[in-house]
Parts: C-alpha cells; sequence; structure tokens
C-alpha cells in the first residue's frame, strides 16, 4: 500500500497546515499517510472507498481523514477536491482543543463524511485561499493567522452541516435526496413520490441530481447498489442472490450484466479475487 509522508508535503516548513488542490483528481490506489487531511469536493463525481467501505461523492460532501485511515478514488468524473492536510491535532501552537471540531471516532453514530451546504461550500473555500496564501513565506505572525483560519474552517463546516438540516432551497433539498439515496439504496424507489417528498419538481430533480452528480437519477441509484454489493461480496459471506436482493436489485441475472458492465467481471469473480 502506497504511504504518503509529510516530508513531501510539508517541506521544511513550520506551519501546521498544507493546501493541495487536485484539479481534476484521478484514480489514486489505496493508500494512507502520517499526517491528516480535510477532503472538500468542489465538482464532479467519483467514488471514496474509504477504510474499505465505498461512498459516493460529489459536491458539497467533506471527508475527514485521519492517519490511521486508508482509502482510494476511483471511477471519478471531472472530481475536483481540496485537500487541507494538517499535521495533527496536537501540531498547532496557538489553538487547542481541536479534536471537539472534528468526528468523534469514539462516538456510536462516527461519520466521517459530511455535507454542507452550497454557501458554506463557498465560505470555506475563502478560507482555504486565505491560509494558502499565508504558507508563502513563514513567521510567528503568518502561522497564528493560519492556525485561526484552520478553526474558523472547522466551525464553517460544522455550520455548514448543521444550516443543510435548516435551509429550504431547492439545492439543500436535493442534498437532502442524496443523503436519503446513501442510507436507503436497497428499497424500491418511485421518483415521482421522492420528488414530492422532498418538495421538488421532478423535472428539477432530474435537472439538478444530473448537475451534481454526473449521472441521471436512475444511474446514479444503480451505481449506489452496485458499489454496496461489491462491498459486501468483498466483505460477507452472504450468497451473491441474497445480495442482489439487499442491494435493490430484483433480479440476480440483470443484477450480474450491470456489475460486468460496471467492473468488467462477474460478481463470482469479484468475490473469488477478494478471497
Amino acid at each position: 500500500m502506497t504511504v504518503l509522508h509529510s516530508s513531501d508535503f510539508f517541506p521544511g516548513s513550520a506551519f501546521p497546515v498544507a493546501i493541495e488542490p487536485r484539479i481534476p483528481q484521478e484514480d489514486f490506489p489505496e493508500h494512507h499517510h502520517d499526517f491528516h487531511e480535510i477532503v472538500l469536493v468542489e465538482q464532479g463525481s467519483g467514488v471514496h472507498v474509504f477504510n474499505g467501505q465505498p461512498q459516493a461523492l460529489s459536491a458539497g460532501c467533506v471527508c475527514f481523514i485521519r492517519d490511521s485511515d486508508r482509502h482510494l478514488y476511483e471511477q471519478t468524473n471531472n472530481l475536483c477536491l481540496t485537500n487541507v492536510l494538517y499535521r495533527g491535532p496536537e501540531a498547532f501552537r496557538f489553538i487547542n482543543s481541536l479534536r471537539d471540531w472534528l468526528p468523534q471516532p469514539q462516538a456510536s453514530d462516527y461519520n466521517a463524511r459530511w455535507r454542507i451546504s452550497s454557501p458554506a461550500l463557498r465560505q470555506a473555500r475563502d478560507l482555504i485561499d486565505r491560509m494558502a496564501e499565508l504558507s508563502g513565506h513563514y513567521s510567528l505572525e503568518n502561522q497564528a493567522w493560519q492556525e485561526t483560519l484552520f478553526m474558523q474552517l472547522l466551525i464553517c463546516l460544522r455550520k455548514g452541516g448543521e444550516a443543510l438540516q435548516d435551509e429550504n432551497s431547492a439545492d439543500t433539498r436535493l442534498l437532502r435526496l442524496l443523503e436519503w439515496l446513501n442510507s436507503h439504496y436497497g428499497e424500491e424507489v418511485d421518483w415521482a413520490s421522492l420528488a414530492q417528498h422532498f418538495s421538488l419538481p421532478l423535472r428539477t430533480l432530474h435537472r439538478q441530481l444530473k448537475q451534481q452528480t454526473g449521472s441521471t437519477p436512475q444511474r446514479y441509484l444503480t451505481r449506489l447498489r452496485l458499489l454496496q454489493a461489491r462491498h459486501q461480496l468483498r466483505h460477507s459471506e452472504s450468497r451473491i442472490t441474497d445480495i442482489a436482493f439487499q442491494c435493490g436489485f430484483g433480479d440476480s441475472n440483470h443484477f450480474s450484466t450491470l456489475f460486468r458492465r460496471e467492473f468488467g467481471c462477474t460478481p463470482r469473480a469479484e468475490r473469488q479475487h477478494a478471497l
């Protein structure tokens, strides 16, 4: 497995934070690093496999990667990321208690992937740009400013996720729908009913979901189902037919056809390869 070292991203710098844009982010094999990372998805789509668990990415996603986590990117489609690297919560000189603003691994509802509203994404982008400007020249004052901006970024991300629950714009309702699909991919989906549930005109749902993910609604849902099926094939002993039904496919033969089209191999071959 590839290991990324802090010495390659913080060369000779006392700054605790480094900004690493990926425009675009290509497919990247599984890796881990000796630093921590906050990943902001600005546009495009892709799959983030985090500690073996696939996650669909689109604009507004925020991923928190610890030095102990392993992850990879695949099936990227104009995926543009900004990575905010930091040496660790204890590496900051002027601020304390950063862990309180990060996802808590010991929590029963631990979630290392958030979604934030569009205004929060723009605000986060501005804070990151200001941090990047400071990193050109080291001074104690610039380090203090950078750490202050990093703290503001964490607050922005937290509030941006909370605002997503309160705002009622069409963009926000679409993001809530995407989160619903991530949790309910195995259920039968009636797009007209779902559009009504999230107070979105059906045509608006189709248009905005394609803009957000690069796929039609049904194609996006099928991809979610296939990703989860592949994960179960690799990490469970359930029968292939049972996995197909659990992931929302009513016919195992159709599931096999779609799986081969998406991943280039049959479900049986995927399972044998994982053994």
